[in-house]
């Protein structure tokens, strides 16, 4: 459990010793990608980049980094979670705390498009790019890929990410891809999650770049799931849906695409870390066991 004197450490070394983030990202202990039963389970907080804060009905549930923080530390402290997936904000906090030692760090790399803006759907790349990537030492690369065929800016997306896909090929890094197809509908982007929208993305995200050896797909779990997994040979995780849903429905829709041939895991995080209840370590229990088994 984290205390006020581990929030403490990391605002000290922030303001007084900088480099003690590169350090600690730099000489963490490190582990395979894939261990064991080959599946992973990773704990996702990218949505405060793009502004968005909310979780159910309250619209600024994550705005406390400090209990933001210490949810994440109290789920990555279970030994069946296996990485932590964010911006390099939320990632050099962890690292500060000890929270990333022996897990798999994700770097999310394009949240320019913030939510609401008029710009939205201009994912640009703001957070971290495959440089920095490499020279910490993190595991992953993720990229988020919203096709809007309304919108002309989704082809420099396309663009930007090929080239992303084609660079981190080349240097060995493992990359996933969140693609949607979307739309703008009373002033937001809504993505569409029917399987048919579903599987038109996977074939658009998987032909990116020069080679997909080290592409990695991040898909929503949606109605006909069995289909969508027939659309492609590359490693899947799922993401972790809709928090306003009733939890046991979230719970039951996992299971049972955790078993379809090619899906490798699951990367959620709002779902399990403001779960209703408020049992943070019970929910983070009942998803490592969906995804590695009972203990």
């Amino acid at each position: 459990m984290t205390t006020q004197r581990d929030f403490e450490a990391v605002r000290h070394a922030r303001a007084s010793d900088p480099e003690a983030i590169r350090r600690a990202l730099v000489n963490r202990s490190r582990r395979p990608l894939l261990v064991g039963d080959n599946r992973l389970f990773i704990l996702a907080a990218d949505h405060p980049a793009r502004g968005s804060l909310g979780v159910g009905t309250d619209g600024m549930a994550m705005a406390d980094r400090y209990d933001l923080l210490d949810r994440l530390a109290e789920g990555l402290a279970n030994p069946r979670v296996d990485g932590f997936l964010g911006t390099a904000d939320l990632v050099e906090d962890l690292a500060l705390m000890g929270a990333l030692e022996d897990k798999i760090v994700v770097g999310s790399m394009n949240r320019g498009g913030l939510k609401a803006a008029v710009f939205e759907m201009d994912d640009r790349f703001t957070a971290y790019d495959l440089d920095t990537i490499r020279e910490l030492n993190l595991d992953f690369a993720k990229l988020l890929v919203r096709i809007n065929l309304q919108d002309a800016g989704s082809a420099q997306t396309l663009h930007t990410a090929g080239d992303i896909v084609t660079r981190a090929a080349e240097a060995r890094m493992p990359l996933m891809i969140e693609p949607f197809m979307s739309e703008w509908s009373e002033g937001s982007i809504k993505n569409d999650l029917t399987a048919d929208a579903v599987i038109r993305s996977v074939a658009i995200a998987s032909a990116l770049g020069a080679s997909s050896a080290y592409t990695w797909l991040k898909l929503p779990v949606v109605p006909d799931m069995e289909r969508v997994m027939k659309a492609t040979t590359l490693p899947t995780l799922l993401l972790g849906g809709d928090p306003a849903m009733a939890s046991e429905d979230i719970y039951r829709s996992w299971e049972n695409a955790l078993g379809l041939p090619g899906v490798r895991g699951l990367v959620v995080g709002r779902t399990i870390l403001y779960p209703p209840d408020g049992d943070v370590g019970r929910a983070v229990e009942r998803a490592a066991e969906l995804v590695h088994g009972a203990r």
